[in-house]
């Protein structure tokens, strides 16, 4: 497969102004599809409901979200979705004003917040309540079973809702499983947020020079990204010269220097709340790269590119991992922690690791036509000057991978 032919489907990506002459993002088929998908898993895994705190759950189960960041922290919004029945969404702030409306949410009620900073001593009572009108809902529209799906929620929560008999389970089962298949208006919206992102890479690209600091040319990513309709980002790793070795360093006040490589990982959350989780290492210039700078990054994109053309739908987990790329001794320590893993509203199941760390780390499973995986690579040897990280964002169609991905590698380092 060329590159010509696995960039086709990102360069179709679709316009996000609404124009009566072209093709649209078709949303109503996007929250239906993602509420079936939900409604599916619970009935497979046999549960009543699913009683949602995640925000990126909630978003992804009813297609609304209010101060999503701030939610992460704040347990202030909830939702309760059933197999069968009404989608209930709880909301400490604007319930009653549908500033988010979604024809995927039948009734909007006030949350009643139950963790300390909003209630102190009376955490338990609130609690209480909370759960007995989820008890009730599940009464109603469970069809007499009590098994409920929570994802996030604090002790007292929990005991409260089992103190009203529900059987508790984990959320993120169902909801990982479902959000882990991505329907065609997903890749809609992924490949717009792809576009955003991209568009803030090539303004770092552009700036770079000696003198920057790396929080100055990380923020030329957030600001070019988010000024096309991004929404947050969930790190902020990017290094310079000695700092990429090793890997998952946050950007700092460090001065880039000539000559630096300069590695970054985008982890941004896009457009529409669908994660770009892309890779790419530059080289700050005047002069020309070295040698072991060109060695680090062909090996790097060695890697990256045998483990794109392996993937196919059918494959465990385990086979993949067994055939990936074989990591020289010399970079084995600090490898990165994956081969691949999934992508969506955020970093998603499933997390496939390097066969030396499976059996600490594995697990069963089987990569799926319409998943989205972004695909791995570090490169850098315990105790080296420097390292190379590269990654990109994969659709797994029934002909095999399409890189969605468009963002281009760097000639000068790949010699």
């Amino acid at each position: 497969m060329t590159q010509r032919d696995r960039h086709h489907l990102a360069r179709k990506t679709p316009h996000a102004s609404v124009k009566d002459y072209e093709r649209q993002i078709d949303m109503a088929a996007l929250r239906s599809y993602r509420l079936g998908r939900v409604r599916d898993q619970l009935i497979a895994q046999n549960y009543a409901a699913c009683l949602l705190y995640n925000p990126m759950n909630i978003r992804y189960a009813t297609g609304t979200r209010n101060m999503q960041v701030y939610s992460l922290h704040a347990s202030e919004r909830y939702a309760f979705v059933p197999a069968e029945g009404p989608v209930v969404l709880f909301d400490s702030y604007y319930y009653a004003n549908p500033i988010d409306a979604s024809e995927t949410v039948d009734e909007r009620r006030p949350a009643i917040s139950c963790y300390f900073e909003t209630k102190g001593g009376r955490v338990a009572e609130a609690a209480q309540r909370m759960a007995a009108e989820i008890a009730d809902l599940v009464r109603t529209h469970g069809g007499g079973n009590q098994r409920l799906a929570v994802d996030r929620l604090g002790i007292p929560g929990v005991r409260a809702l089992e103190s009203e008999g529900l059987d508790l389970g984990d959320a993120d089962v169902p909801m990982e499983t479902a959000r882990a298949i991505k329907g065609p208006e997903e890749i809609d919206c992924m490949l717009v947020a792809i576009a955003a992102c991209e568009a803030g890479m090539a303004r770092m690209h552009e700036a770079l020079k000696p003198g920057m600091t790396e929080i100055e040319l990380w923020s030329l990513l957030v600001h070019g990204a988010h000024a096309l309709g991004a929404e947050w980002m969930e790190t902020r790793l990017l290094a310079s010269g000695g700092r990429t070795n090793p890997w998952y360093q946050e950007c700092s006040e460090k001065i880039i220097r000539p000559g630096d490589l300069v590695a970054f990982d985008t982890d941004l959350i896009g457009p529409f709340g669908y994660c770009v989780d892309i890779s790419r290492t530059y080289r700050c210039g005047p002069g020309r790269p070295s040698d072991e700078q060109r060695r680090l990054y062909q090996t790097a994109y060695e890697e990256l590119q045998h483990n794109i053309d392996l993937l196919r739908p059918g494959m465990a987990f385990r086979e993949y991992a067994e055939k990936a790329w074989k990591i020289p001794d010399e970079f084995l320590a600090n490898r990165y922690c994956l081969v691949a893993h999934g992508v969506g509203l955020a970093d998603e199941w499933p997390d496939i690791p390097h066969t030396i760390d499976w059996e600490e780390a594995g697990y069963d499973g089987q990569i799926e036509e319409n998943m989205v995986l972004c695909v791995e690579s570090y490169i850098g040897a315990e105790g080296g000057a420097e390292g190379v990280k590269l990654e990109e964002q994969i659709l797994l169609t029934a002909d095999g991978p399409q890189i969605l991905s468009t963002f281009p590698f760097e000639d000068e380092l790949l010699g």
